[in-house]
């Protein structure tokens, strides 16, 4: 890239950080000063700010090339982990959601609190801290920086060694990261990710069509047309038991992996719990769903048009398979959109990262500095502490997050699968808490002291002799600590039963349309899966009959639907 062009690169990219930074100073100043103000945007998120954050909390940097690598190299099958979290926001918006309101929780680790005892509550919280300050936020960092390293050749563009390049750009995106988090709070968070989202969306847009548009040598029709007919096993969701993403882990783990995430998982639920209304929450979040839907045509796409303009790997390809969607956007992606395009990299690393450090901060504030002094803590002592949490986790995350670069292998594996110390634990104990009265905090405990331990030991010890999949492995591990739960709740249950107390501070009505809209997004899951099967366009005579029928009948059931909740309304 010659001067002139990283100058322009450099300055438009300035000037779209600038425009999401202001923007967001004026939605949010004078707001961020009470407990709920800094916590939860002062309870007042509406329905586009609470889809922006959660799209743009959940897709990073690592997505954009660890997606687009894995369909480059082997196909579609990983597009589970993200088309089947749509199903997990329908169990958020009818179901979770709807009791996080009522009770006016601002964190997970409340909830326990308030089922089980103060004990549960500083366990998850001790698991939530650990998680995050150790593993998820320096990893966030570092893959966010090695992205913008990649796409971008700091070390050559700036002479520097690669560590240190790596160095600068951990520390320059987690300073204006933390800016967010740290002076705006929620709001701040939640305004900015939604203003990046909608780059995001453009960028995730216009690379697959210029993609195609270079397959076709100029023609997007004809770059469609070979992207359909050649090689159509990469188009291919459904894997196998070799493949990144088996199909059969779509109905064991990754059912309570992504309702983990979507529904328990502090730092991404954190933004519904700052809703308006019960209704705007149910339609963040089914709009959530509907991107996340989207993912496989934004953000794998590009990595099959990569398989096809450069080959396989090593057979005169790319030498490795993160290398694809670096290369492409390079490529194809015309000099003007550069600086936007960094913009949008950063500002979806710094959505991850600063709603991480939102949300450590927050459970340190009210879960663990706040019930340690009682009554005596005010609203602006617990925001100062907040911000002091904040800059304390963000200076340390600065120092972890490089030595990532010094035993990539080891440490990439542990990131992979220390959630699974987690969120298997956490889901278990809300769902038991939240559909039973009997089962006592015991239960809650010896489950997480039985997952920490049984989880190190499978994954870390008996792992060559123990081979079943981390993600069949979850579902393993789920059922043994319902069955224990439900075992203490019937050995020794609550003297008294445990019922929840509405002390809603939002409006509880529930939007009209939340049912038929679920309906219609778990339809379009099951439509993408048989657009990309053997009945669609991963055939080699590409979409039949079958495929017709089953999406006609999809189509009717909808209208059919719909007809009678309007019917009803």
């Amino acid at each position: 890239m010659s001067e002139g062009n990283l100058l322009f690169t450099a300055l438009s990219c300035a000037l779209f950080m600038a425009l999401v930074g202001g923007v967001s100073w004026l939605k949010t100043r004078g707001q961020a000063h009470t407990k709920d103000g800094y916590f939860l945007a002062g309870r007042g998120l509406g329905a586009a700010f609470i889809a922006g954050s959660l799209l743009l909390t959940n897709l990073s940097a690592e997505q954009l090339i660890g997606l687009n690598g894995s369909a480059y190299g082997y196909n579609l099958s990983s597009m589970g982990w993200e088309v089947t979290a749509a199903v997990a926001t329908i169990a958020m918006a009818l179901i979770f959601l709807p009791k996080y309101l009522a009770g006016a929780f601002t964190t997970l680790p409340q909830f326990l609190g308030d089922r089980f005892d103060p004990v549960v509550r500083r366990m998850s919280v001790l698991l939530f801290m650990l998680g995050y300050g150790l593993v998820t936020i320096p990893s966030v960092l570092y893959s966010g920086s090695v992205a913008v390293l990649l796409l971008f050749d700091v070390p050559g563009l700036t002479g520097l060694t690669y560590f240190e390049a790596l160095v600068v750009t951990v520390i320059t995106i987690g300073v204006i990261g933390a800016i967010y988090s740290v002076f705006g709070g929620l709001r701040a968070v939640a305004v900015s990710d939604t203003l990046n989202g909608v780059g995001l969306l453009i960028i995730g847009v216009a690379v697959p069509v210029f993609g195609l548009i270079a397959l076709g040598d100029g023609s997007f029709g004809e770059g469609l047309a070979t992207l359909t007919s050649e090689h159509p096993e990469k188009l291919n969701a459904i894997g196998d038991r070799d493949a990144p993403t088996p199909f059969g882990t779509l109905f064991t783990g990754m059912i309570f992996a992504n309702l983990f995430y979507w529904c328990t998982n502090q730092y991404v639920i954190q933004r519904t719990l700052g809703a308006k209304s019960l209704a705007d929450g149910q339609k963040g979040v089914l709009l959530s769903g509907f991107f996340k839907v989207l993912v496989p045509f934004l953000m794998m796409i590009p990595g099959v048009i990569a398989f096809h303009m450069y080959g396989p790997q090593g057979e005169g390809g790319l030498g490795t398979i993160d290398e694809a969607y670096p290369r492409l956007i390079r490529d194809v992606l015309p000099f003007w959109m550069s600086g936007f395009f960094l913009a949008v990299l950063l500002g979806a690393v710094f959505s991850s990262f600063n709603s991480l450090l939102n949300s450590a901060a927050t459970l340190f504030a009210l879960d663990i500095y706040g019930p340690a002094r009682g009554d005596k803590v005010s609203d602006a002592q617990l925001v100062r502490v907040a911000k002091i949490a904040s800059v304390v986790i963000a200076l340390f995350s600065f120092i972890v997050a490089p030595l990532l670069y010094f035993s990539p292998e080891g440490l990439w594996q542990i990131i992979r699968v220390f959630t699974g110390f987690y969120n298997i634990p956490t889901v278990v104990i809300v769902i038991v808490g939240l559909f039973t009265a009997r089962v006592p905090a015991l239960g809650a405990k010896i489950v997480i002291i039985f997952h920490v331990i049984a989880y190190g030991l499978i994954r870390f010890v008996f792992d060559d002799v123990i081979t079943l999949h981390f993600i069949h492995l979850y579902a393993v591990l789920f059922v043994i600590e319902v069955v224990i739960m439900l075992a203490c709740g019937r050995l020794r249950p609550r003297k008294e039963a445990w019922s929840f107390t509405p002390r809603a501070q939002v409006d509880m009505t529930p939007w009209a349309y939340a049912r038929p809209l679920a309906v219609t997004l778990f339809s379009c899951v099951v439509a993408v899966y048989l657009l990309f099967s053997s009945v669609g366009v991963a055939s080699a005579n590409g979409p039949g009959v079958l495929f017709v029928t089953l999406i006609g009948a999809l189509v009717l059931g909808n209208v059919a639907y719909w007809v009678r909740a309007r019917v009803r309304q």
